[in-house]
């Protein structure tokens, strides 16, 4: 039996933790690495640019790690029942 704060979608706390722990250095890198290259666009292209690359890297690359890091340590302080 699955213990409940495994199964079912995270808290919404947790969620936007894991959210903005996986935003923020992709897009701080992202823009490290492209600045001089957006530096000459419009504001909006750059945004859509970095959006283009960011959502894609967190929601398949990122927040899956995070979801298997956070029920590894929620399964660390879950005690097992006895057989």
């Amino acid at each position: 039996m699955s213990h409940p704060a495994l199964s079912g979608p995270p808290p919404k706390h947790h969620m936007a933790l894991m959210i903005w722990v996986s935003v923020f250095p992709t897009l701080t890198v992202l823009e490290l690495l492209f600045h001089t290259w957006l530096d000459g666009l419009p504001m909006v292209v750059q945004t859509l640019i970095l959006s283009a690359l960011v959502v894609p890297t967190v929601v398949y690359v990122l927040m899956p790690r995070l979801h298997r890091v956070r029920g590894k340590l929620l399964a660390r302080r879950t005690p097992r029942a006895s057989a």
